[in-house]
């Protein structure tokens, strides 16, 4: 591929198998299945946006680095490209992926186990960029922003990550992913590539690096993406002092065949999925239950696959013993010792899910697909009219839809989505209060 060709944005489309959470933003989530890959296509790899996907003129793109250094800059990409290229395969996944699975229910976006991808990163060293602005000894955070723009008045989407983290030689800025140039919904022209971290922190479209002498206390980072530092009852509130800032993955699997539900002849089934981990280093065991956890049997990993943050693939060969059903569960362990809970450990925002994964399979019938679950939703009421002005005016339904919310909670999210902007008289928050509760309850 050319270095022309390399600099042009593009877009993958929604692909048919793709679970859309939102269409607007573009929230698309991998279904079962692409945990068979060990390198996730890029038509299959979820899309999380928070905002409207930007224009990016690459003529005029610029990366900007200032703040605490000696020599602010103004990078272009050809610039970019003459510095040492870095290659790593790291997973991406987002906080919030497994949100769906808590209970009580929380509110965001009700990701199953798809929000997650593996992939081939490569650009710069986000430390050989600072090392030619040179970092002076008062930073202490590093501060990315990118071209996207906030709706209404969100707050403009800002993350910053510690200045060792910055500094470690995995962490890069990308411009390829999978030897292709980012597609647009990926981030082109340039994203932020936090390996072993969620993916809050990989900024898409990064325009500005700003290092900081002091702890960013943008939205971001002071209010948002913050889970509790301490256990909390299911259902609790917890003060924002007591909560930190969402970093490093937890060591995870996911059973990616046979899919929950599923009939099976008597014969021979192999057991499938993906694990990886964070910061604690890679995955090093995968062990699987058919018993629902009261034993435990070393599933295969695959061996050319032994990279620091990029996921590993396993199988397990099992015969059943005879007709029945049976709960399956797999159970990661990591190189720091930490081995997936079999119970949640709840939080308000569901970040960080990962529970060993359960399915159960019905053995003694022939092989196939589990048949649809019932919609997990009521059937709204009529919608008041001031719900598309409101309500519709920054994102499409299907995000309201998804939500098993009480009214507290509704409330709640009436007041955060005031804040951003919507407009909502009294009168009409109390129509819209009865609308979402009577709708969208747990």
């Amino acid at each position: 591929m050319t270095a022309a060709a390399m600099l042009q944005p593009r877009s993958t489309g929604v692909q048919p198998a793709m679970i859309v959470r939102s269409a607007r933003p573009e929230d698309r989530e991998m279904p079962l299945e692409g945990f068979l890959d060990y390198l996730t296509p890029i038509g299959r790899f979820f899309v999380r946006s928070h905002v409207y996907t930007p224009r990016i003129d690459i003529d005029a793109w610029r990366l900007t680095v200032d703040g605490q250094v000696e020599t602010p800059l103004a990078l272009t990409m050809a610039d970019l490209r003459r510095i040492p290229s870095a290659e790593i395969v790291s997973v991406l996944e987002c906080a919030g992926n497994g949100r769906r699975f808590f209970e009580p229910p929380v509110a965001g976006l009700q990701w199953g186990h798809g929000a997650a991808g593996n992939a081939r990163w490569r650009g710069v060293r986000l430390a050989d960029v600072l090392k030619r602005a040179g970092v002076r000894a008062s930073a202490r955070e590093i501060l990315f922003n990118g071209a996207d723009v906030p709706i209404g008045t969100m707050p403009d989407f800002q993350r910053s990550i510690p200045l060792s983290k910055a500094l470690d030689a995995n962490t890069l800025l990308a411009f390829e992913m999978n030897g292709q140039a980012l597609p647009i919904e990926h981030g082109f022209p340039l994203r932020v590539v936090v390996p072993g971290w969620a993916g809050d922190s990989w900024i898409k479209w990064v325009t500005s690096i700003t290092l900081l002498d002091r702890e960013h206390d943008g939205f971001w980072m002071a209010r948002a993406y913050r889970r509790p530092i301490d256990a909390v009852s299911p259902g609790a509130a917890v003060p924002l002092e007591r909560t930190q800032p969402v970093t490093s993955l937890r060591v995870k699997s996911v059973i990616a065949t046979p899919l929950d539900g599923a009939s099976a002849p008597g014969g021979p089934l192999i057991i499938r999925g993906a694990a990886w981990s964070g910061d604690a280093g890679p995955v090093t065991a995968v062990d699987v239950s058919v018993d629902d956890g009261r034993s435990w049997t070393a599933a295969t990993l695959s061996r050319n696959q032994r990279t620091d943050f990029g996921w590993r693939l396993w199988e397990h060969r099992w015969r059943p013993t005879g007709e029945g059903s049976y709960t399956i569960r797999a159970r990661a362990r990591d190189a720091a010792g930490s081995v997936q809970p079999l119970e949640p450990q709840w939080n308000p925002s569901g970040y960080l899910w990962n529970v060993a994964p359960r399915v159960t399979v019905h053995v003694g019938r022939a092989l196939s697909a589990p048949s649809a679950p019932p919609p997990q939703e009521s059937a709204p009421s009529e919608r008041p009219a001031p719900f598309a002005k409101t309500c519709l005016a920054c994102h499409s339904d299907d995000v309201i839809r998804q939500q098993r919310l009480t009214r507290a909670q509704w409330d709640a999210e009436l007041t955060k989505m005031a804040g951003w902007g919507a407009r909502i008289g009294e009168q009409d928050r109390s129509a819209l209060l009865d609308y979402l509760a009577g709708s969208f309850s747990p």
